[in-house]
């Protein structure tokens, strides 16, 4: 089980190219030095062995589905196991002919598949068709049970929801951890970038503070071209972070560039910030019977 008192983990923000094992060798050259720097978990992007496919639709790239276990979970496993760490990575899980998911897999530190977590929320935006290529995820919102403790990931359109982070914390999760792909268009004014940017910011923090738990979020950086379009496409944001159990930011990485982010964490934190403000307690469960509905009219 966790330690009860500190947790050293690591994320890795890089750019990603066509080629899926220059992807690869990338993120293993990053977790052996995340090793060496003391890391005992680490968080990848989301959708990390490829470029950001879901610009278009394009039943071409299905091709880059896989199954799970398969070529991908062998891989991060022997590294998990190399290393001796907890890994959360993130793919496009073929499930079967005409069902994927986008599916975040962990990895024991003995390389073995502690659980899975299939993105629940589904965007589909310009630029971001995500629907065409996943079926909304089945496994519901439970943590997944390592060494290191319970780990609530979700993924990315899940960073916007609440209840998300919510129903993962009342199952016990020690940790919220999101993989997540998200970015500006570029035609798009300056003013308005800088908004979207900190209200994505501020709502995983506001996760954080709402649930008194550390909060780790990886982002991808750097442009990647529309493959209709290749004038246009999007600015990767970068900007991951990981923040404590009252949103302060303990660590950040630049927009534009890749970082390999590692911070030791104060898991003692969450049981005194919840002393302090009982949200948990005070909870009107009677009352929220409405949340089940998709509006009141």
């Amino acid at each position: 089980m966790m330690s009860p008192h500190s947790l050293t983990v690591s994320l890795i923000q890089h750019r990603c190219v066509a080629d899926v094992k220059g992807n690869q060798d990338t993120i293993s050259e990053q977790i052996a030095n995340a090793a060496s720097q003391g890391a005992q978990l680490i968080l990848l992007q989301e959708l990390h062995n490829s470029l950001y496919f879901c610009q278009t639709e394009s039943p071409a790239f299905f091709d880059l589905a896989e199954s799970i276990p398969g070529p991908s979970t062998e891989q991060l496993a022997a590294l998990a196991k190399q290393h001796q760490l907890v890994i959360v990575a993130s793919l496009f899980e073929r499930r079967a002919a005409g069902l994927y998911h986008n599916t975040a897999v962990v990895f024991e530190s003995d390389g073995s598949i502690a659980g899975q977590y299939r993105k629940m929320h589904i965007p589909d935006d310009p630029g971001f068709y995500e629907k065409f290529y996943f079926t909304p995820g089945d496994l519901g919102f439970q943590p997944v049970q390592t060494s290191l403790g319970k780990l609530g990931v979700l993924v990315c359109w899940d960073q916007w929801y609440p209840e998300a982070a919510r129903l993962m914390t009342l199952a016990g999760a020690d940790l919220l951890l999101y993989p997540t792909a998200i970015g500006w268009d570029r035609r798009e004014p300056e003013d308005d970038q800088v908004r979207q940017r900190e209200a994505w910011m501020t709502i995983q923090r506001s996760h954080a503070i709402a649930n008194a738990l550390p909060t780790l979020v990886c982002n991808r950086t750097g442009f990647e071209a529309s493959p209709e379009e290749p004038e246009i496409g999007i600015d990767f944001w970068g900007s991951s972070f990981v923040c404590g159990p009252q949103g302060e930011i303990l660590t950040q990485a630049p927009a534009d560039e890749p970082c390999l982010l590692t911070v030791k964490l104060d898991m003692a934190q969450t049981e005194a910030v919840r002393r302090m403000w009982p949200f948990m307690r005070d909870r009107r469960i009677d009352a929220y019977t409405d949340l089940t509905k998709r509006f009141r009219d």
